[in-house]
């Protein structure tokens, strides 16, 4: 049994390690199209304007119901996904739940969308930003990617859940079942992978993913 799970972890590892594109990568873009990913040794969430190339989430997203600022005060948006009620009731990783945690990742759970509205592009103490320059191609498909993972009500609606324990964001419902294979950070990457950025084969952690951004754009905004 010990010597099955070891097996696991040391191929999870490799694949986390491993890149799915081998060399060295030019940037996508002129540095003008930007997005940014925001993680800490836990958790990632991108980052992105909230109109920029031909998409406006103001068309997608009641900007106004997302937390307690007015949609105008809004420059960036950040976006996470998660298993819906762990995200939900763990207010920060201080104060993390660990069977809640367990059931999280031992079952395929109901999944939610975080989201935060920034008038600059935050940076979180402990965290690594990374920023990354996409072509308009690359950036649409990574717009879309995101807009896809909401669950929305017949009418087409976002069906917003709650606020989040600052009071300055909101929790959605998403699509997608969160699990030991899908994680909040497999999410991350899956939309990195859409917008065509080097991602590890397995993008379960968040130090695998922001290992293997790489950019010559600095995060200026």
């Amino acid at each position: 049994m010990a010597g099955s799970i070891l097996s696991v972890l040391a191929v999870l590892t490799i694949a986390a390690l491993t890149p799915r594109k081998w060399g060295s990568l030019p940037p996508q873009g002129d540095c003008t199209l930007k997005v940014y990913v925001s993680g800490d040794v836990m958790h990632t969430n991108l980052i992105v304007p909230v109109s920029s190339a031909g998409f406006d989430w103001h068309n997608y997203l009641d900007l106004d119901r997302v937390g307690n600022q007015p949609a105008d005060n809004y420059r960036y948006l950040q976006f996470g996904w998660g298993d819906r009620i762990f995200y939900m009731e763990t207010p920060s990783w201080a104060e993390m739940n660990y069977s809640s945690a367990l059931r999280a990742l031992l079952l395929q759970n109901p999944s939610a969308m975080f989201v935060k509205g920034h008038p600059t592009v935050p940076r979180y103490p402990g965290e690594t930003l990374k920023c990354l320059s996409l072509s308009q191609a690359d950036y649409l498909a990574l717009m879309k990617y995101i807009e896809a993972s909401f669950q929305a009500d017949p009418q087409g609606r976002k069906v917003r859940l709650g606020s989040g324990q600052d009071g300055e964001s909101g929790f959605y419902a998403a699509n997608g079942k969160y699990s030991m294979f899908k994680t909040c950070n497999s999410w991350t990457a899956e939309g990195l992978r859409a917008a065509n950025v080097n991602t590890p084969l397995w993008g379960g952690l968040a130090p695998a993913v922001l290992f293997h951004l790489q950019d010559d754009c600095q995060c200026k905004e």
